[in-house]
């Protein structure tokens, strides 16, 4: 396991509907993928980070589901996302991580930076262009 690079704060952007105290849990389907099972949950140390991964789940869902990014607290071991730091980035610049645990709400942000209509607008037709598969590999 890789050396994380922070402490935190940690942040989780979601279409989830959660509260203070409940947990994030790997387990669960994909927002991105949703023929994947996750073995773990993501989250990253920037809060615009988290954002993007939101308001990408609520694109992708097209109900109407209303993006939040929320405060995380691991509550066991985590690392580097091997899928951005050993893939794209070297060093994790873009600050994201893993972890098999669950990841506590501590809290929610809702002062964080949205795209704006147009970005929003080319994140649509760059998801439309896309086949399924490829998808979650979007975020990373």
């Amino acid at each position: 396991m890789t050396e994380a690079l922070d402490k935190g704060p940690f942040f989780h952007g979601t279409i989830a509907d959660l509260r203070v105290g409940d947990f994030l849990t790997a387990g669960y389907r994909s927002n991105y993928r949703p023929e994947v099972v996750m073995n773990h949950i993501y989250f990253t140390s920037l809060v615009d980070g988290a954002g993007l991964a939101a308001q990408i789940a609520a694109e992708l869902t097209k109900g109407g589901a209303v993006p939040r990014v929320y405060i995380v607290e691991p509550t066991g071991a985590f690392e580097n996302d091997p899928n951005v730091t050993d893939k794209k980035f070297p060093g994790n610049p873009t600050r994201s991580y893993r972890s098999s645990a669950p990841l506590k709400i501590i809290g929610e942000i809702t002062d964080w930076t949205r795209l704006t209509p147009e970005a929003l607008q080319l994140w649509r037709e760059r998801l439309i262009a896309l086949p399924s598969h490829e998808r979650g590999e979007i975020i990373n």
